[in-house]
């Protein structure tokens, strides 16, 4: 599991924020701004079809 801070809007426009990563089931973890329920998921090719990363909105890698 790889913990992140990236901004992507999906197909709709509409901005989340990636907080994990998860490689052993290739799910893509996110969090939807208002969305009471908590963490939303996505299967890593859906979520490539689906999502663009919001250019210069994320913390530098290490």
């Amino acid at each position: 599991m790889r913990e992140l801070n990236r901004r992507f809007r999906d197909h709709y426009g509409v901005p989340v924020r990636v907080i994990r990563w998860e490689p052993e089931s290739r799910r893509v973890i996110y969090l939807r701004e208002g969305y009471e329920h908590g963490e939303c998921f996505s299967p890593l090719e859906q979520f490539q079809r689906k999502f663009r990363e919001i250019e210069g909105d994320h913390e530098p890698d290490i």
